[in-house]
């Protein structure tokens, strides 16, 4: 598997054309779970474990790959299956979330694939609040469920959830708030619940009024019908804060399209993503927008609003 990922480069040919390569992989059945590329770090053998004690049934143990020790998640067992029973036949899906690092273990890795997120849909209404898909998708008459590796982390890592969850600091509050600037709105595009929540309780506190939308396409439409009305975006909003991930259209196609528009193409954007570990600064100029933030730091997100909100008149305080 070692040249499964060598060739990202080329992938970054993807921004900005609404579409997205798939890790697909294998659990204990013949269904085809897959993970963004992007979020991948690596894909191995699984390597000798050592146990923890007391650890969660879902941690198989421990492992130290490239200098770095971490955790091993039995990820059938994670989403509600069975354990698997011989680790020396799996792989390991080392990838990279909100700034964390873990590695899965699956039955058997296929292939990448290349897929257009138009054609790729939140999980039917019906399923229930308990899946842990994110999305699904087709690809050669076969369907495709994209794992929601977040919610995963959520039950299986300690503490995981509460540093997502957590909001800015008092210093940092009172660093933000003895500048007002509030008189326009800010705008959200993320289709994860759970990330709107965590943005908007951040961007509420330093004193803004939201719009959020749950992808590209919505946000985009959004913009179209406010130039429709007569009324210019940057009149409207401070600045467009939007995940890459979106199904229907995300983020980098959002900027780029909001780049094609005249009226729009000053506007203010950050990429705010949990595509922490492989994203650089060529994608952030690929697709025209102002500043890239890997999820979640609630002080990190407030500085960096601020920073674009007044350009170059915002210093954060640094004896706080």
């Amino acid at each position: 598997m070692t040249g499964v990922l060598a060739s990202v480069d080329q992938r970054t040919n993807l921004v900005g054309q609404n579409r997205l390569e798939l890790l697909l992989f294998r659990l204990l059945d013949d269904q085809l779970y897959g993970i963004n590329v992007f979020k991948v770090r690596e894909v191995l053998y699984c390597p000798p474990l050592t146990e923890l004690p007391n650890a969660s049934g879902m941690v198989r143990g421990v492992a130290h790959i490239r200098g770095k020790t971490m955790s091993i998640i039995d990820l059938n067992h994670a989403i509600g299956g069975e354990r698997m029973l011989d680790t020396n036949k799996c792989f390991v899906v080392i990838s990279e979330y909100n700034r964390s690092v873990q590695g899965f273990l699956v039955a058997a890795v296929d292939r990448i694939v290349n897929l257009n997120w138009e054609n790729i849909m939140p999980p039917p209404k019906g399923s229930g609040p308990n899946h842990y898909l994110t999305a699904i998708a087709e690809f050669e008459n076969r369907l495709i469920e994209v794992i929601d590796v977040e919610k995963v982390l959520s039950e299986v890592v300690p503490g995981f959830m509460d540093a997502q969850m957590s909001s800015i600091t008092q210093d940092k509050l009172n660093d933000v708030r003895g500048s007002e600037k509030i008189e326009k709105r800010v705008l959200i595009a993320d289709d994860s619940t759970v990330a709107r929540k965590q943005i908007s309780r951040c961007i509420s506190q330093m004193g803004f009024t939201i719009d959020a939308f749950a992808d590209g396409k919505q946000a985009l439409d959004h913009i179209k019908q406010l130039i429709a009305a007569g009324k210019k975006p940057t009149d409207e909003y401070h600045m467009v804060i939007s995940d890459v991930e979106m199904p229907t259209m995300d983020g980098y196609t959002l900027t780029t399209q909001l780049r094609s528009i005249p009226e729009a193409k000053d506007l203010h954007i950050m990429l705010h993503t949990s595509l922490s570990g492989v994203f650089n600064e060529a994608m952030v100029k690929k697709v025209g927008a102002d500043a890239f933030l890997a999820k979640f730091n609630p002080d990190d997100l407030a500085n960096q609003v601020m920073r674009l909100v007044y350009k170059d008149d915002y210093e954060p305080d640094q004896n706080r």
